[in-house]
């Protein structure tokens, strides 16, 4: 009797145990997974590169809680198809307004240009194409070097414009997958108005070089301009013209001497420094006659006083 009791308490049991879990698991599920609670958006069904045009086949739908809205998605394929990509994205990634072009407005890099903005063209080779890896994406400095002056007298360098964004390396709107380096014969920029007639200005002036960036370098520098004097150093400076010599030199002094009893004088001439650019103006003799001693100075007047008081 005690062991039939004991089957059919331990029946109960277990009967029990399975009921609760079940109810458990079933609350459980419910509610995290609530099906209400779910919308479906249109995500990417593969990469999709910048300038593209969407297809059906680059697109799918997708599962998304609607506790978690996301702004500017689309629950309906065919509101996005044909449209252009102005954002590369990667598979799984919602589709949204922000990252395609305006209805109508097409593919391809016109599509990639935002409001406001132009795309300017710059011829390259290896040197100026930093040996190819300017590629879509990257930033890079525009370096002018000519003469700012007609005669070409003066040659010199400057960094006209700051932190560009490569558009499209040749007809590449999009980079390598595996980042390796394109030899193009073209490169376009991303700039506003105003640069563009400078970039435009410069291609024809002088020779222009592109100078690859760091992406997170943003700061804007404008280095001063440096002329081809400054690269050889002070030594390549002109020498300078000699100072002009006083107008204006002490008068060098003159001694004459004259014996007692001797009407002819003896005339003795100190010596006289180095000749100077500017005549004396005065002349001071020292005259001797015996003990006694005696300076006279003598004005001399100039050439063109001399020409006047003659006329």
């Amino acid at each position: 009797m005690n062991r039939s009791r004991m089957f059919i308490l331990a029946a109960v049991a277990f009967a029990v145990a399975i009921g609760v879990t079940a109810f458990t698991y079933r609350a459980l599920q419910d509610r995290l997974q609530p099906k209400n609670d779910m919308t479906e958006i249109v995500v990417a069904a593969q990469n999709v590169s910048l300038g593209a045009r969407l297809t059906e086949a680059d697109l799918r739908m997708a599962p998304w809680p609607r506790a978690v809205p996301i702004q500017g998605s689309f629950q309906k394929i065919s509101d996005v198809v044909g449209r252009g990509v102005v954002v590369p994205m990667a598979l799984n990634e919602p589709v949204l307004d922000s990252k395609l072009a305006a209805q109508g407005s097409g593919a391809g890099l016109t599509a990639a240009i935002p409001e406001g903005m132009r795309a300017v063209s710059v011829k390259v080779n290896d040197v100026i194409g930093v040996a190819g890896f300017v590629v879509p994406g990257s930033r890079v400095d525009v370096i002018l070097s000519g003469s700012p002056v007609n005669n070409g007298d003066i040659q010199m360098s400057k960094v006209i414009l700051e932190n560009i964004q490569v558009l499209a390396a040749g007809q590449n709107v999009a980079t390598d997958a595996n980042g390796k380096p394109q030899s193009v014969q073209v490169v376009t920029l991303l700039v506003t108005p105003e640069d563009s007639q400078k970039l435009a200005l410069a291609t024809v002036e002088g020779k222009v070089q592109l100078s690859l960036r760091n992406p997170l370098d943003l700061d804007r520098t404008n280095p001063d301009a440096v002329r081809r004097e400054a690269l050889y150093g002070p030594s390549s400076a002109p020498p300078a013209s000699p100072a002009a010599a006083p107008a204006t030199a002490p008068a060098p002094k003159r001694v004459v001497r004259t014996a007692p009893k001797d009407p002819a004088p003896v005339v003795t001439t100190a010596p006289v420094a180095a000749p100077i650019a500017a005549p004396p103006t005065k002349i001071v003799l020292q005259l001797i006659q015996g003990s006694k001693s005696q300076d006279v100075t003598f004005e001399k007047k100039s050439e063109d006083a001399g020409e006047r008081a003659a006329q």
